[in-house]
């Protein structure tokens, strides 16, 4: 049985072998066999005259209340209804005054075990609402105090109860990211005469479950807010390697959503960018894109925004239009029917390969990826101004008259659209 999130077993022999419930009247029959009382008189009721269990014919119909069970069932069903009522008081959230009261006790001298517990109560009350997450960047010096508590970690001669105290503190700030109104500020508080917050965060990265996974990596994206930030992110050993790992096809979704995002957000430093072209990123995220398991929208974007990023140096375009132009043919597939977002990154990347840098291999491979269609269809679409002139450009580069084509293509869009 459950309770909201509280799992009771229930004993075999407390269960009813007719309906399987809890007995509320336990009877036995001259069998021996224990039955709750209405579900083995329907059974009689309904013109049998055997035993359910053991299919005895009976000798008589008789009840034989059996009272040591019920007694049993009784005192069971009290304990029951107390370690309900105490855990679904431990699991409910807080009130706000509550959570004022705990985030006053909590202070890095205090007993690591009583910094957790009081974590813990923040972290479900944060989970209820947009509101309580408000209320929780905004309480005084609450954030750094949280900051405060993941400083100077080393996770090889903290205790446990340390350690668990830190991936709480981090868990609730990843939570609550997002309503810190001075994010310059924060970040500061994170990389500036703080390498070892850096060094905590990106561990945790590395060892993390899932969940501490994804938080960390929010985390590592909310913080990269300039150049100076995302070259100190994306330069701290093991970063960049931990991030593509994290995008792999046996990755969970929600974690290669959130690591495209962090490896978006540091990758506009040039230094950055040919980083992660030398660590073969480009091919990762082909493959994520190829992949018809994760065909999220939101990783698909994802992927086309990093591609555009990359695709802004000599190196990064020379990758994707490498090899027999399996990234371009990817790029060309999602032109169409993903959302707005994809298409518009996907015409920069075919736009900056084919028009701007002119690659001739990117010719070759949109053009036998029937890009040229698309691009025609995608001109007859409600496309933005700005992604026109691209298609129109990209039509230059083709050498074809888009307004006659167009005119063709309006008489034959049958032919065209099943492509």
């Amino acid at each position: 049985m459950r309770k909201d999130d509280l799992c009771i077993t229930v004993p075999t022999f407390f269960r009813c072998p007719i309906s399987l419930d809890v007995m509320k009247s336990p009877v036995s029959l001259c069998t021996g066999v224990t039955y709750d009382r209405a579900s083995i008189q329907r059974w009689l009721d309904g013109g049998n005259n055997t035993c359910p269990a053991t299919m005895q014919v009976l000798q008589n119909k008789d009840f034989i209340p059996n009272r040591t069970l019920q007694r049993l069932i009784e005192i069971w069903s009290d304990s029951v209804r107390r370690r309900v009522c105490v855990e679904s008081a431990e699991l409910a959230a807080p009130t706000r005054d509550e959570i004022s009261d705990a985030i006053d006790r909590v202070k890095i001298e205090k007993e690591e075990r009583d910094d957790r517990e009081v974590l813990s109560k923040i972290v479900r009350f944060g989970r209820e609402s947009d509101d309580n997450r408000g209320f929780l960047a905004g309480k005084d010096d609450f954030v750094r105090l949280l900051v405060d508590l993941i400083n100077q970690v080393d996770f090889k001669t903290t205790s446990a109860a340390k350690s668990l105290v830190v991936q709480e503190a981090v868990k609730i700030l990843s939570m609550i990211r997002t309503k810190i109104s001075d994010r310059r500020r924060f970040s500061n508080l994170i990389l500036t005469n703080g390498r070892d917050r850096l060094t905590v965060i990106v561990y945790l990265f590395k060892t993390g479950n899932v969940e501490l996974k994804i938080d960390c990596a929010g985390l590592l994206e909310f913080i990269a807010v300039d150049a100076e930030s995302k070259l100190l992110i994306a330069d701290r050993d093991g970063v960049i390697t931990e991030l593509m790992k994290s995008i792999s096809k046996d990755s969970d979704l929600s974690l290669i959503e959130s690591s495209l995002s962090c490896l978006i957000a540091i990758s506009s430093p040039k230094r950055v960018k040919l980083n992660l072209i030398r660590e073969k990123l480009i091919g990762d995220v082909t493959k994520l894109l190829s992949d018809s398991t994760l065909s999220s929208v939101s990783v698909t974007e994802k992927c086309l925004k990093l591609l555009e990023i990359l695709a802004s140096t000599k190196e990064g375009r020379s990758e994707i239009c490498g090899g027999d132009g399996e990234c371009l043919k990817t790029v060309v597939k999602k032109l169409m029917k993903v959302s707005t977002a994809a298409t518009e990154h996907a015409v920069t990347v075919l736009w900056s390969v084919s028009y701007l840098f002119k690659e001739d291999k990117a010719l070759e491979a949109v053009t036998s990826a029937n890009g040229v269609t698309k691009i025609l269809l995608l001109l007859q679409s409600n496309c933005s101004p700005a992604v026109r002139r691209m298609l129109t450009d990209l039509l230059k580069v083709f050498k074809v008259n888009s307004r006659s084509c167009l005119s063709a293509y309006d008489t034959k869009t049958t032919h065209i659209m099943p492509f």
